[in-house]
């Protein structure tokens, strides 16, 4: 059977631009640990190009399929984050989210495997039964506490820090979504994995909330000199707030890498905010749809908080006639399953 028909892994570069590499020196002294198995697969999505009548090309990055924790792209930024944890002698891991936080169930994960202990502050109600991420950060031991609010996060995480220090313990706060310059230095790395691939599309398209994630492929894109357009659909700040949550994260990243050429201005940052809806966390009709879509014609599977919102905006974008039409288009599916068992 023919790949058109058969759909499935990308096999044929597809370039716009000429990689290079020289701007991405001092990534490479930049320690690490090991949480994931790589490249990720870049998949094309033959049935949703052919039931769209689409002429763009569309590729997935599968960092869904990440063998580790559930995957995401929270493990990307905690094999850097934790190793900066490492470094500062931690034995706890403090981090925070909401009751269903795939960072919080990442970060449980990899503090199970580097010995460490792991306390997560998430905001919501405790729920009479654990279910989804929840109920995988129970099962990996971590402590929980709940806060009643998104903005009593930050506070509750330093009194927890402050008594495990009375303790003797020596914890490490990793901010709301790993989301600093060290952390975004996984998604540009991410980029290089994509380059190696023979993947440099026109376009990435991704779900972006507390910004690490778009501002390491932002940077990265900008560090390989390529062309790439990076649209984060967000899934619950307006426009101007994540432009300015990405924008302090890439020039911090910046600062961090000293690269040779300049970063992109937060001005020139891709933002869509028009698949918010009601909020974090709570489906639309178009998220529903774009689920069922990309279920019933690739197999693949979304999450209700963040790529399901993401897959709706690339929808819409292509409705609108923001894609060249012979572009090619990918997006990066940054993880969640376990939010679809969330119920």
């Amino acid at each position: 059977m023919p790949q058109s028909e058969r759909g499935g892994k990308f096999e044929s570069p597809v370039a716009t631009s000429n990689p290079d590499s020289s701007g991405l020196a001092a990534l490479d002294g930049v320690p690490t640990v090991e949480l994931g198995h790589y490249p990720t697969p870049v998949d094309e999505l033959v049935r949703l190009r052919a039931k769209l009548g689409a002429s763009q090309t569309l590729l997935i990055k599968r960092d869904d399929a990440i063998p580790f924790g559930f995957g995401g792209n929270k493990v990307r930024k905690l094999q850097f984050v934790a190793a900066e944890a490492l470094a500062a002698g931690a034995d706890t891991l403090i981090t925070t989210g909401g009751v269903q936080s795939n960072h919080a169930r990442a970060t449980a994960a990899a503090a199970v495997r580097l010995g460490l202990r792991c306390v997560l502050v998430l905001n919501g109600q405790r729920p009479v039964r654990a279910t989804g991420n929840l109920l995988i950060d129970e099962m990996l031991g971590a402590a929980i506490e709940f806060v009643d609010s998104r903005e009593a996060r930050t506070a509750a995480m330093e009194s927890v820090a402050e008594r495990l220090r009375r303790e003797g313990r020596r914890p490490f706060i990793i901010p709301l979504g790993a989301s600093t310059a060290t952390g975004a230095l996984g998604l540009v790395s991410a980029v290089g994995e994509l380059v190696r691939q023979g993947c440099v599309p026109d376009i990435i398209v991704h779900c972006t909330s507390s910004g690490g994630t778009q501002a390491g492929l932002v940077a990265g894109c900008s560090l390989w000199g390529l062309d790439t357009r990076v649209l984060g659909v967000s899934a619950d700040g307006s426009v101007d707030a994540v432009r300015s949550e990405v924008g302090a994260i890439v020039a911090d990243v910046g600062r961090r890498l000293q690269p040779t050429r300049p970063l992109p201005d937060p001005s020139a940052l891709l933002i869509d905010a028009s698949q918010v809806g009601d909020g974090y966390g709570i489906p639309t009709t178009a998220s529903r749809e774009a689920t069922e879509l990309l279920a019933r014609t690739e197999g693949i599977f979304l999450d209700p908080t963040y790529t399901a919102k993401a897959m709706a905006g690339l929808l819409a974008a292509r409705r609108a006639g923001d894609f060249g039409s012979n572009d090619t288009v990918l997006f990066w599916h940054t993880g969640g399953t376990p939010s679809l068992f969330a119920s």
